[in-house]
């Protein structure tokens, strides 16, 4: 039975490839804002976003999407211009125990400041997929910013409000006694 089931699983075809990035010296909320923004896109554009961002955070994620479209390509004989950011996950590591470090306070006091570090996981696959939501802001770090011409529609297609007068305010004068 172990035979027969080992020939049948590698006779699939796979249709993702993975890599992973732990214990990145980073904080995951830093690298969630440039995740969110390449999610769902093609490798192609998605490694055009992160070469010209000018976020710190862009590097980490650009070396592991080029990670991960050489595994596809190499392990699983996926064409590189087909591929699609599926998944990509940001995972907080352990940012507690020893990565403490020292600040120094009054009366010689000492208080701790965190460091926070990060697992990252991309999925690749050929084909868009399910396209996940993104998280408010993602885009925004890329530099892609709602255009005029949404707002100018967005604006054209509210009802108009009727403006009601302003109140007349009374002049009051005060008695003289």
């Amino acid at each position: 039975m172990s035979a027969q089931a080992g020939l049948q699983t590698e006779a699939v075809a796979r249709t993702e490839a993975v890599a992973h990035l732990r214990f990145a010296r980073m904080a995951p909320r830093k690298l969630r804002r440039v995740a969110d923004a390449i999610r769902g896109k093609s490798v192609k554009e998605a490694l055009v976003l992160l070469r010209f961002a000018d976020v710190f955070a862009a590097a980490p994620i650009e070396k592991l999407l080029r990670s991960a479209a050489a595994n596809a390509e190499n392990n699983h004989n996926m064409s590189r211009d087909d591929l699609f950011v599926r998944r990509i996950l940001v995972d907080g590591g352990p940012g507690g125990r020893f990565t403490k470090r020292m600040d120094p306070r009054a009366q010689g006091r000492a208080a701790f400041k965190r460091r926070r570090l990060s697992h990252v996981t991309i999925v690749v696959g050929e084909g868009p997929g399910k396209i996940q939501a993104r998280r408010k802001g993602g885009a925004a770090v890329i530099g892609a910013v709602r255009s005029q011409e949404r707002r100018a529609a967005a604006a054209a297609a509210a009802p108009a409000k009727k403006k009601s007068a302003p109140k007349k305010r009374v002049a009051r004068k005060k008695a003289k006694a």
